[in-house]
């Protein structure tokens, strides 16, 4: 539901054109984008508010109510008559030179000749087997506001002030297709906060958003590269989300499909790392500062063939067309698959969230923002919990736990201190000595609890007067409370016993001299 879901965001939201540019996107074949967007319209969706307030289940059940039968296979002969109508692909190639002219819309005229003639698919597919045959290099057209390319290539040295070491930094470069006007920023690293964090720096640089992102294929923007099926980071899939552009990465180690971006990191290393060569920078800030002041020189420039500088033609062609900015800026959130534990919390940076124990067996995402964590199950946020960076602890919401685990969350010492002072004085001091001399006073609840039961069968007055006669004898334990109340000896009296006196014992004692008792002699 997540391809689906993209297909149709790309085709209504973001106006993309054609099938093979919306697979490479989404990460799918072109077979099933021309099925999701011919499902589509027999649904009857139209736009993109029909699609974005139904959720994954919703959506499932609109596209897939029943399973239908597939259809069957084609004869010879309506293979041959579908054949002839085939148009001349030289004529179709040379009016594609048109930028105004696309594929899909010479397909929709081939049909008005042709109606029950080839699909769009099949008819798409012909035409890339024929323009295959061709040892061409084709010279791009790039259409206004359409494409930006962006890269990164190695930059200039960051001197630490205290030790003089010196650590290479990594340049960031964004080019638009039409005008060639171009971006660059300094980072420490190419990993994905600094790569979502340049990309955004780059809209925020154009005031505007793009139809089309074409990266490389680094780790930090495309998670697994395909010509066929790309796989998007999901970092950089919420960016492109979030500003409204889709990105269709260029192909593996085909460096003509981003040819601008290529000359876009010739152009910097020109005119941005060869004249700051020689400076030395000891922060990331003022080293941009400096990048900032070449890059206006750079899109200042004449360039040779147009007449105009970088920025007037982006003044002139791509700036009209351009999206607008969201009105908050993307936030760099990392996305995690997990399974909720037995203990329905997932552990991230060390640290454990909870999440419903009902979703404990579900396939969840986790989306870690630098102050939110948040839990999503098929597309729907289910939890979320401020982050926290305490190192193993725990962050717990009582709507997420069992009802029993619930009762017993909400025990704590001051709680059972308030419910056993109602029986008296004497028995919360017995509880709160049996809380001294644990480990952790969690370890005395359950004694605590059993006192309270006591009161309940005895009575408050013979548990009080129980717990002060085991002050007395220091044995603050629950089994000294319960013998002394099973056995009636609460009431027993604990002065010191009598002294014997002297006759008595001179009895007693003459008992050990009767001659029925053995002598020291009996064992040898």
């Amino acid at each position: 539901m997540r391809k689906i879901r993209e297909v149709l965001r790309l085709k209504y939201s973001c106006a993309v054109e054609g099938v093979r540019a919306i697979a490479r996107s989404a990460g799918c074949g072109k077979t099933s984008v021309h099925e999701i967007l011919g499902m589509a319209e027999v649904t009857g969706i139209k736009c993109w508010e029909d699609v974005e307030p139904l959720s994954e289940v919703e959506l499932e059940k609109l596209f897939y109510p029943q399973s239908s039968n597939p259809p069957g296979r084609i004869s010879a002969k309506r293979f041959i008559e579908l054949q002839e109508t085939l148009p001349n692909w030289s004529e179709v190639h040379e009016q594609l030179r048109d930028p105004n002219v696309t594929l899909a819309l010479i397909w929709a005229e081939y049909r008005v000749d042709h109606p029950r003639g080839y699909q769009y698919t099949q008819f798409a597919e012909y035409y890339r087997r024929w323009k295959g045959k061709l040892a061409l290099v084709m010279r791009q057209t790039h259409r206004p506001g359409e494409k930006a390319f962006i890269d990164f290539c190695d930059g200039l040295y960051l001197t630490d002030r205290d030790t003089g070491k010196k650590t290479k930094t990594q340049l960031f470069v964004g080019v638009m297709g039409a005008s060639c006007y171009t971006f660059a920023i300094a980072t420490l690293s190419q990993d994905i906060p600094d790569w979502t964090w340049c990309n955004r720096k780059f809209f925020e640089f154009l005031d505007g958003v793009m139809a089309i992102l074409v990266p490389d294929n680094l780790r930090s923007g495309i998670k697994k590269s395909c010509r066929y099926e790309p796989t998007i980071n999901p970092a950089f899939q919420e960016l492109s989300e979030h500003y409204g552009t889709c990105v269709i990465p260029g192909r593996v180690r085909k460096p003509r499909d981003k040819a601008k971006a290529e000359n876009g990191v010739l152009q910097t290393q020109r005119w941005i790392l060869a004249v700051l060569r020689k400076r030395t920078f000891y922060s990331i800030a003022e080293m941009n500062a400096a990048i900032a002041e070449c890059l206006t020189r750079l899109n200042g420039k004449l360039m040779r063939g147009y007449g105009k500088s970088r920025r007037e033609l982006f003044e002139l062609l791509d700036r009209p067309v351009l999206k607008k900015l969201p009105n908050t800026p993307y936030e760099w959130a990392e996305w995690v698959k997990f399974k909720l534990g037995v203990d329905y919390h997932v552990r991230y940076d060390d640290h454990f969230y909870s999440g419903p124990y009902q979703l404990h067996d579900e396939e969840l995402w986790l989306r870690a923002s630098g102050q939110l964590i948040s839990i999503y199950f098929k597309g729907n946020r289910v939890a979320s919990h401020p982050r926290s960076f305490v190192k193993w602890d725990k962050s717990t919401l009582p709507e997420h736990m069992p009802s029993h685990h619930k009762a017993h969350a909400e025990w704590t010492p001051e709680r059972i201190l308030n419910w056993v002072k109602t029986i008296g004085p004497a028995a919360a001091q017995v509880v709160e000595k049996m809380m001294a001399e644990k480990r952790h006073p969690e370890q005395a609840f359950q004694s605590a609890l059993g006192i309270i039961s006591l009161s309940k069968k005895y009575g408050s007055e013979r548990v009080e007067k129980a717990s002060i006669k085991a002050l007395k004898i220091k044995s603050h334990r629950y089994h000294t409370l319960k013998t002394m109340l099973k056995n009636n000896m609460e009431e027993v009296d604990l002065s010191p016993q009598r002294t014997v006196p002297s006759s008595e014992l001179n009895e007693q004692l003459g008992l050990f001299a009767k001659e029925n008792l053995r002598g020291k002699n009996y064992y040898h």
